[in-house]
């Protein structure tokens, strides 16, 4: 085979291959971007956590720790999931217990107030009244292809969508919902959540899956060019 032929066949796998690694090392880039996006909003929820709560604004924002003040309804409360937890008695079914907080400052919200077993629902009771509640913000859901049917009826709901809950409850209630924070009670229910959310960060190990994506096709195409020049 004359070299010019050979050169010939080079060409076009070179470009491609050159095409292929710069989408490659652009989408490791990319990933690294985000991981130091993902640590610093990570840093920010952490110190948050750390912080007092602030009164809840009017719009609030993700991953904010707030607080509010108002009258939980122990006659305006609904159940939320379907969720298994660990006890002392083995594996429990039970759902969320939503409540109704009626404000001064705004419409009346709907508060997460905790997980609770299967058949608890007048658990509420022991948060009814004049209360602040601290916890953060979860947007209102809407339901997928996928998503179990909501039961008004019962009051159990498997989106957490506040208007369609308050249609339910007979209140028209703020487009989002407070999932209070704090230590699990003495009687373990309602046991709210114990931390804000944090996001998955799983960026480091995808950018390495590119780099390494692309030192490979590198190794491949040494290997194939190689073999190409000894014909």
């Amino acid at each position: 085979m004359t070299s010019r032929t050979t050169l010939r066949r080079l060409i076009l796998p070179a470009v491609m291959t050159l095409a292929m690694l710069g989408v490659l090392v652009s989408l490791g880039n990319w990933q690294l971007r985000r991981l130091a996006w993902k640590q610093e909003l990570l840093a920010q929820i952490a110190q948050a956590e750390a912080s007092p709560a602030v009164p809840l604004p009017a719009n609030p924002e993700p991953y904010q720790k707030v607080r509010a003040e108002g009258t939980i309804r122990a006659d305006r409360t609904a159940l939320y999931g379907a969720f298994v937890r660990e006890s002392p008695q083995g594996p429990r079914m039970g759902a969320e217990l939503l409540a109704v907080m009626e404000r001064k400052d705004g419409p009346p919200l709907l508060v997460d107030l905790g997980w609770v077993p299967q058949g608890a629902l007048p658990s509420a009771e022991i948060w009814a009244g004049k209360r602040s509640v601290e916890g953060f913000i979860r947007a209102a859901e809407r339901p997928g292809w996928f998503s179990a049917k909501d039961n008004p009826a019962d009051r159990h709901f498997y989106t957490l969508d506040p208007a369609a809950i308050g249609a339910a409850l007979g209140e028209r209630l703020a487009p989002f919902t407070l999932i209070a924070l704090g230590p699990t009670p003495p009687g373990g229910a309602p046991d709210p959540a114990h931390a804000l959310p944090r996001p998955r960060n799983a960026h480091l190990s995808y950018a390495i899956t590119w780099y390494g994506l692309a030192a490979a096709l590198i190794v491949i195409f040494a290997l194939w060019a190689q073999r190409t020049l000894r014909e």
